[in-house]
């Protein structure tokens, strides 16, 4: 079991890219259009380095929704491996079962 802090910092961190998500893709389109100037392109940069880091997609982490566990999470399902292999052989997960050859 994740501490809740630590579950807590990633709920943050997703809230946060939701709201700056289209002012980042504003930002990173403006980079990336070369019809514009260098200076027009430079403000941008510096723009988008003034966000807050947390504003960041890459620096949110996949968890477990039960346990937060960080580590062997099924992005399918959004569970832990062994919270995954619990519920399906409880059969609530409908088309999942047992591998047996």
């Amino acid at each position: 079991m994740a501490k809740i802090a630590i579950t807590n910092r990633n709920k943050k961190r997703q809230q946060m890219v939701l709201k700056f998500f289209d002012r980042r893709k504003m930002l990173n389109q403006k980079i990336n259009n070369m019809s514009l100037s260098e200076d027009e392109r430079y403000e941008a940069r510096l723009q988008l380095q003034n966000l807050p880091r947390n504003s960041s997609p890459v620096r949110l982490r996949n968890r477990c929704s039960i346990t937060g566990r960080p580590r062997g999470v099924y992005s399918k399902f959004g569970l832990g491996r062994t919270k995954l292999r619990e519920i399906a052989m409880s059969g609530k997960i409908p088309g999942i079962t047992k591998a047996s050859w």
